[in-house]
């Protein structure tokens, strides 16, 4: 099993998007889409799934993170798109 994860959730297609890492990923895309956690994905409604990896190692998915976090929205968009052309909520396939 995975022991980490990076993901990044959005407001909608090409909306605000937000780049995170996390250890349980159900739990925390819940999290986001119920507004429980103060801040940012509140405040902008990032609420959709469109792209995560997983990592066995929680040191490398810190890393990525911070390599995606640094990454210009164009790339983040022709990676998501990529995996996701739809920008379909993966939440459901976690």
């Amino acid at each position: 099993m995975p022991r980490a994860w990076v993901y990044i959730v959005a407001s909608r297609r090409n909306g605000t998007l937000y780049t995170g890492v996390t250890t349980e990923l159900s739990v925390r895309v819940r999290q986001h889409q119920q507004d429980l956690i103060p801040g940012f994905t509140a405040d902008y409604h990032c609420h959709t799934l469109v792209y995560y990896e997983s990592f066995d190692d929680i040191r490398l998915a810190i890393h990525r993170e911070k390599q995606l976090k640094k990454w210009h929205r164009r790339w983040k968009i022709r990676l998501i798109e990529t995996i996701n052309p739809d920008w379909r909520d993966l939440s459901q396939d976690i």
